[in-house]
């Protein structure tokens, strides 16, 4: 049968190209009409491939983080003071409260929450206007606790990497995490004073978990927060005193931060649940707000300044952030807005003022409310889990949200 005049079908040519294969960018691949959306490809082309998908190296950061409405809506944070225990003390293991988002609502809802965040915002506070060279109040509990940072990186000095062919991992770390176990209670029991000697069955698991998972070899901010958990711990027994905070992150914080990033790169550490691309940093959030906050009022230094390589030669020494941007351009390779691009996004924020409080927000939200990080977290006497019973009898939760009625923790 002879096919219509207006349906006129050509003979195909054996010397036509494989290209001829495709018909026309919206055409019917069956009949050659014009249609709507864009043909797939046949699905046998024994001559050639079929083109590549087209990916675009980044795409827009407007839409990330996935729940950016959520850091957008969130209040910024306040400073809190950190109330301190006092005789008779209960000091207890603490154990992990955390395996639902139901769990992680009772937390954020909880007088342990707000003031642990309330804790890094006085933390941040501190530091403002300041850099990491200014005189600054170094108590005997500051220094012993620097002192007890160099001690863990002489460790490293002495036990060395094995040769591997593996990209991270590198199974010596185990070695060094042993010798934590070992040896890391006797360290801390030189800053305690006689009566708080107890403490060290709560207080050392976060010590442990602040330097990255030796079965794993892996490192990332859950286990930052658990640092940042410890000095919290500290300060509720009152060894850490307001008067040191500013000390706390010029000297403590900073030399944590020397340890772990000698942590990572002799031992090569694998980022734990990193965000990738999509991450501030494949390890750290805290010195980003902490630097953030030193920065802030500035005169000449603005988030975009970022991008002068000079100022991160010659200021990185005095500002975490500046550090940390640097660390990164010497860590990844390529542009910066392709493999940092939130950081990238983050430069083009007007100053340092909302910087500071944009990157606090995403801390609460990011880290402090995921189930992935906060399953590890540990409560006990210092740091309390908050039954919902409790919190319901304050009018703190409501039944909406679902919770179950529990005993008050003792």
């Amino acid at each position: 049968m002879e096919p219509p005049k207006d349906q006129h079908t050509p003979e195909k040519s054996s010397t036509d190209p494989p290209s001829s294969a495709y018909p026309p960018s919206g055409c019917c691949t069956n009949c050659g009409g014009p249609t709507i959306s864009e043909p797939s490809p046949l699905a046998s082309l024994p001559e050639m491939s079929p083109p590549p998908n087209y990916r675009p190296i980044r795409a827009p950061a407007i839409n990330l983080p996935h729940n950016s409405q959520a850091i957008i809506l969130s209040p910024v944070p306040h400073a809190e003071r950190v109330p301190v225990v006092s005789p008779p003390y209960q000091f207890e293991r603490p154990v992990k409260r955390i395996h639902s988002p139901d769990d992680i609502r009772r937390f954020q809802e909880s007088p342990s929450f707000k003031n642990f965040l309330g804790f890094v915002v006085s933390l941040s506070e501190s530091i403002r206007g300041h850099k990491i060279s200014d005189p600054c109040l170094v108590s005997p509990t500051v220094a012993a606790v620097v002192s007890i940072l160099e001690t863990l990186l002489q460790w490293i000095d002495e036990i060395p990497p094995v040769q591997m062919s593996s990209r991270y991992g590198n199974i010596s770390f185990r070695s060094w995490h042993e010798r934590l176990a070992q040896r890391g209670e006797s360290l801390i029991l030189e800053l305690l004073p006689e009566e708080l000697r107890g403490s060290t069955i709560e207080i050392v698991p976060y010590f442990f978990d602040s330097f990255g998972n030796a079965s794993r070899i892996d490192y990332g901010t859950g286990h930052e927060t658990n640092f940042a958990a410890w000095l919290y711990c500290l300060a509720r027994m009152g060894v850490i005193k307001e008067e040191d905070y500013h000390g706390v992150v010029a000297r403590v914080f900073v030399k944590y931060l020397e340890l772990m990033r000698k942590l990572q790169m002799v031992y090569c550490l694998e980022p734990a649940g990193s965000h990738g691309v999509w991450g501030l940093d494949d390890y750290h959030f805290l010195p980003f707000i902490f630097g953030s906050s030193q920065l802030v009022d500035h005169k000449y230094m603005k988030p975009k300044s970022i991008h002068n390589d000079d100022i991160l030669e010659n200021f990185s020494g005095e500002f975490m952030y500046l550090s940390c941007i640097a660390f990164v351009k010497k860590v990844k390779k390529g542009l910066f807005a392709e493999h940092s691009p939130l950081l990238d996004d983050i430069s083009g924020v007007p100053n340092w003022k909302k910087v500071n409080s944009g990157l606090l927000k995403m801390y609460k939200v990011e880290v402090l409310e995921k189930v992935p990080i906060m399953q590890h977290f540990l409560f006990g006497c210092l740091i309390k889990w908050y039954h919902s019973s409790f919190l319901f009898s304050r009018g703190i939760l409501n039944e909406s949200m679902g919770l179950v009625g529990e005993a008050v923790a003792s």
